[in-house]
């Protein structure tokens, strides 16, 4: 059964990002928060670097319930009872300080330590933490540290934060042993102090969609019979000068761009197929947009985790689907 902290981290993983707030006025804290949540983030971790941060968790726990609310750069334990107290659902800690960690895991607080060498991780694992916080990541060598240090903590999984930039976060996120990235460029600092809340919704809508990284895979067409369907093959593979492959009972592709159905397949006109960085992130954003998907169509990898779906609803006659790069 999975401790506190790795059922909050799930939730936050599916988000992809946690954006790590300081906040000089607490006032400040829910119109911020709010930016982000219309931009599609529901997460925050609002530091204790000022004395606003208590009455900031506050009021953003009490004013926005639907956000994934933690407490950053706890570094006591007097903080960390504050923080919970106040609304926190999870507190984080700059460093790994056992005392702070055992005292949080004893009073059911979810954790997320930070950690910086073997030496941590295998600290953090003592303790019965497999999620860490790395940091500060692009210091420390990024990526490539986070490789090595996953050769010999098979079982561990990251959150890299401290230098991730939207030029950045995609690769870490691609690396399966990264659960989510903690970053503060979509909230920075003089958005939050000038009150630039639209600034902010749309930084954070970026971020989402560099998490999603959609892609339009290829066009699926329709056809009534394998006859027709070899015919529009053709006359596009002409207008394209793309080749004919993947010939199959179902279908023939024409270059990287169409699929021609063989039968009338799902959708009125054909398909739409959209790659994404994660069937299973991406199902979770679209779920808060309203979408739903229909789960008979539901293929797994060998991790168990989604690799292709369809939306269960036509987009202007065309059905869609999501697939994994």
């Amino acid at each position: 059964m999975k401790n506190a902290t790795e059922q909050m981290l799930e939730k936050l993983s599916m988000a992809g990002i946690i954006p790590v707030i300081k906040v000089d006025e607490a006032k400040d804290a829910v119109p911020l928060c709010k930016a982000l949540l219309h931009g599609g983030l529901p997460a925050a971790e609002i530091t204790f670097r000022t004395a606003a941060a208590e009455e900031a968790i506050r009021r953003v726990h009490e004013e926005l319930p639907e956000v994934m609310l933690g407490a950053g750069t706890v570094l006591t334990c007097e903080q960390a009872d504050k923080a919970w107290k106040a609304g926190a659902g999870y507190i984080v800690s700059p460093g790994l300080n056992q005392e702070v960690v055992r005292h949080c895991i004893d009073r059911g607080y979810p954790v997320l330590p930070g950690c910086s060498s073997p030496t941590d991780i295998e600290a953090a694992m003592g303790m019965g933490i497999l999620t860490v916080k790395f940091f500060p990541a692009e210091a420390l060598g990024g990526l490539d540290m986070i490789k090595a240090l996953s050769g010999p903590y098979g079982d561990i999984r990251f959150v890299p934060t401290g230098g991730i930039t939207s030029e950045n976060l995609t690769s870490y996120l691609n690396f399966p042993k990264v659960a989510a990235c903690g970053g503060s460029w979509m909230v920075p600092q003089e958005a939050v102090k000038g009150g630039d809340w639209d600034r902010i919704e749309r930084l954070a809508a970026e971020a989402v969609a560099k998490v999603l990284g959609f892609e339009l895979w290829h066009i699926g067409v329709n056809c009534e019979d394998a006859d027709k369907a070899a015919q529009a093959a053709q006359k596009l593979s002409f207008l394209t000068g793309w080749p004919l492959h993947r010939d199959n009972s179902s279908s023939v592709f024409v270059g990287p761009g169409f699929e021609v159905m063989k039968t009338n397949y799902r959708g009125r006109h054909g398909h739409i197929a959209l790659a994404c960085s994660s069937v299973e992130r991406a199902m979770w954003h679209l779920q808060r947009r309203g979408f739903g998907f229909d789960l008979d169509t539901l293929l797994l990898q060998e991790d168990g985790k989604p690799k292709f779906v369809y939306v269960d609803e036509e987009i202007a006659g065309f059905a869609l689907h999501l697939v994994n790069k």
